[in-house]
């Protein structure tokens, strides 16, 4: 077999030198100097790059989106939706309707708060003891109490949340937001995602899969650690001057392909991944790296120290990529199973503990650095799980919480969302949500505003119909959160 080609086969050669590079979640980055020498198609129409920059349909408070996704369903009444009346009840068994994992039931044995409550800032917000960081933030955050979802299920429901949709085949929220407002960096993804080190979740690339619309708009795996996107390295003995020549050949040969297949929207931002990728392999390593970060602002955000290092780093990048031009970042706190996230179906102390001791400082490090620096107030921070959990035990010992749908708590930060505000409650018990009831959809639909996008213009037809994030019904923003 011939390895001519840096010891490799030719196969093996081209595959790393183009398309190997972090693979078609970089089909989206399309190289701006080669879509502009593409002035028209084969047939006579105009060349449109679909990541270039887009107007929105009305002036945005948000020019980008942090998600802090708390994969597993943290608990909300340890949290930050307090119920006093709870204490003194543990142990006690009560009428009550819960629908997680375990199916339906009308009774169960009280698990009350493992953590105290305390009064923050001027809004008097309180928060439970597992985040005294963030609770000096809650001046600038807006509270969802009454959260609701349609699936009790982590694959389903982290489905929902990531897509609007239960089913999987369905672009995601990053997805929408590329589509809508295109990238305003050619260098670097418009939309990224972070995973745990322990993990990635349940369903795993569906939850940042581009659906039906052309891979140019799914998400590009980011890792804060070593190589921050991987196969995109050139491959070892090859110069840059080789590539670039390589490169170059491949243009020429894939531009004679698509010049006959007009339309074929995958197989043209194919083409300009090999160019986009090409100048990543500059560009995404400086994004990533904390190196120019003061030793103070890392100390900050806990990188360095444990339990906070991992998700303290990635955090510092979320506002690195921003600060670049990234429309969504989706950083994930908790992988693969079980007491890995924030499941909390056995100890619950144990659980949340962990958990939130990973987190509480850089959430709040975030918020703290991106007001500093004058970003909170165009930058949408969402924090949230896929749902909430229930008031009552799921054993018959223990203090662990099935999964709760009916209601949970979500907030925002930044972006034009008022701070020190909440909004919507749940029983007192935190079993499902009683005033001010909000769908999931009401959030996509406050994020697509803040952007400038109309969450019930914004379309892409597919199967005979114009798709919407928020399904066929107009959805409306949240509007009291709004300044």
């Amino acid at each position: 077999m011939n390895r001519n080609f840096c010891g490799k086969t030719r196969r093996e050669f081209m595959w790393q030198a183009g398309g190997g590079f972090a693979g078609l979640a970089l089909s989206g980055l399309l190289d701006r100097n080669f879509l502009a020498a593409q002035d028209v198609r084969a047939d006579g129409t105009d060349w449109v790059n679909p990541l270039a920059a887009k107007k929105p349909h009305f002036a945005p408070k948000a020019k980008s989106v942090i998600f802090l996704f708390m994969y597993g369903g943290p608990s909300h009444i340890d949290t930050f939706d307090y119920k006093p009346k709870m204490y003194g009840m543990d142990g006690k068994t009560i009428e009550v309707k819960t629908f997680g994992r375990g199916g339906h039931r009308n009774q169960g044995r009280v698990v009350e708060p493992r953590w105290k409550f305390k009064q923050y800032g001027e809004c008097g917000k309180w928060v439970s003891d597992l985040f005294p960081n963030v609770g000096k933030c809650v001046d600038d955050i807006a509270f969802v109490h009454s959260m609701t979802a349609d699936s009790p299920i982590h694959g389903s429901a982290m489905l929902q949340m990531n897509s609007g949709k239960i089913q999987s085949g369905n672009p995601c929220l990053g997805s929408w937001v590329n589509y809508g407002l295109g990238s305003e960096n050619e260098n670097l993804p418009g939309f990224v995602v972070m995973l745990d080190d322990k993990g990635g979740p349940i369903s795993g690339p569906t939850n940042w899969t581009s659906g039906y619309m052309p891979a140019t708009y799914q998400g590009c795996v980011v890792r804060s650690e070593g190589t921050p996107i991987l196969d995109l390295k050139r491959p070892e003995r090859m110069t840059d001057g080789a590539q670039r020549k390589l490169l170059d050949s491949l243009l020429k040969q894939n531009e004679s392909h698509e010049s006959s297949r007009a339309g074929n929207s995958e197989l043209a931002a194919r083409i300009a991944s090999y160019e986009l990728a090409y100048k990543m392999q500059s560009t995404a390593p400086e994004a990533v790296d904390l190196a120019t970060e003061t030793q103070s602002t890392l100390d900050d955000y806990g990188v360095g120290k444990e339990p906070t290092n991992y998700f303290g780093r990635q955090c510092v990048m979320a506002r690195r990529l921003v600060e670049r031009g990234v429309r969504f970042v989706q950083v994930y706190s908790g992988g693969a199973h079980n007491d890995d996230n924030w499941d909390a179906h056995g100890d619950l102390e144990v659980n949340h503990n962990l958990h939130a001791a990973e987190t509480d400082q850089p959430i709040a490090a975030l918020l703290k650095d991106l007001k500093d620096r004058g970003l909170l107030d165009e930058t949408l921070v969402v924090w949230g799980g896929e749902f909430g959990r229930q008031p009552t035990a799921e054993y018959a010992k223990g203090s662990g919480r099935d999964h709760n749908a009916y209601g949970f708590t979500m907030w925002m930060a930044g972006g034009g969302i008022k701070g020190g505000v909440s909004l919507g409650k749940t029983d007192e018990l935190g079993a499902t949500a009683v005033e001010d009831r909000m769908h999931v959809k009401r959030i996509h639909a406050t994020i697509l505003h803040q952007l400038g996008l109309d969450p019930n213009a914004l379309a892409y037809f597919y199967g005979g119909l114009d798709q919407r994030l928020v399904g066929v019904q107009d959805t409306e923003p949240i509007r009291e959160l709004m300044t």
